[in-house]
């Protein structure tokens, strides 16, 4: 039985169903997470999963927000059911989906058809015309991340402020042909993505937020680790065809400007003690791949195909 049994029985108290559960009826499973406590558990009533908020998400995590965006993705046909959420523990159950394989950046890799139904899915949740709570604002983000950091015992990477110098003109580009906005998961980790085999699923929705669609398909390009066939492959499923140079220039660079974002992300992590993993080598990596790719020849050609809209 898991360290954390109690604590998950407690929670789901909130469902009569679940109520009377004890750890001799009832399996716990402890899954993945970087932030949070996350469990399935199997019981004679059904599945589902508790999750129970890591120390210190309260900090960049409006859980309000969070659990009305959730329900709209199940509105969607993308997202499980939830069954109970609570706004100021910011503990959810939803259902579980039976016979899923939780993604990896290896299984990505590996399984036939994997990133096209991630693109299906991602299309699926951004033309349902639901309308999420929250405005996922790039450059916004990184000033509240860095404000947050201020405060810290942290150190950025150096050359930081340099690059977020050298975005300039990306933030113009976007700012110039701003794309209608949709309803966007934000945060495509692989783990975020639970494969059935014919259908993809999208959970976790504490960063979602209308958005720029382009930001969820360049994030999971870079998040599951894609190369160029992979990659295709995802955009294949989401636009059901080739992008056109605009589109691909988006998906460029945000493939960049996830790297930014999140490297202050991971930092706050590393300030905040969590063990989950090295956060300063996932800050630093991510960091020097953004670096990486906007220093690449052909960055400023993509830049240019957004501007020229």
């Amino acid at each position: 039985m898991t360290e954390h049994a109690t604590r998950v029985l407690e929670q789901l108290k909130a469902l009569p169903e679940f109520a009377e559960l004890t750890e001799e009826n009832c399996t716990i499973t402890r899954l993945g997470g970087l932030t949070n406590l996350v469990h399935r558990v199997d019981c004679a009533a059904g599945s589902v999963i508790v999750r129970i908020p890591g120390d210190g998400t309260e900090e960049y995590i409006d859980r309000a927000v969070e659990i009305t965006n959730a329900n709209a993705a199940h509105a969607a046909g993308v997202s499980p059911e939830v069954l109970w959420a609570e706004a100021k523990t910011g503990v959810m159950i939803s259902t579980a989906v039976p016979g899923i394989t939780t993604m990896t950046p290896a299984n990505f890799k590996t399984i036939t058809g994997a990133a096209g139904r991630a693109g299906k899915a991602l299309a699926q949740l951004h033309n349902s015309g639901e309308v999420f709570e929250f405005r996922f604002e790039l450059f916004a983000m990184i000033d509240d991340y860095l404000k947050i950091l201020s405060t810290k015992d942290v150190d950025l990477p150096d050359g930081y402020h340099d690059v977020v110098k050298a975005a300039q003109p990306v933030k113009a580009a976007l700012a110039a042909n701003p794309a209608p906005l949709a309803p966007c998961h934000c945060d495509p980790l692989s783990e975020n993505f639970l494969d059935d085999g014919s259908k993809m699923w999208i959970v976790d929705w504490e960063y979602s937020g209308m958005n720029d669609p382009l930001w969820d398909v360049g994030d999971l390009s870079v998040e599951a680790e894609m190369d160029a066939e992979k990659e295709a492959e995802l955009l294949q499923g989401y636009f059901g065809r080739a992008p056109t140079a605009e589109e691909m220039g988006r998906v460029v660079i945000y493939k960049a400007m996830c790297d930014l974002l999140w490297t202050l992300w991971g930092l706050i992590q590393h300030a905040d003690g969590n063990e989950a993993e090295d956060f300063w080598a996932y800050a630093t990596g991510r960091f020097a791949r953004c670096r990486a790719l906007m220093d690449s020849p052909d960055f400023n050609a993509h830049v240019a195909a957004v501007a020229a809209r």
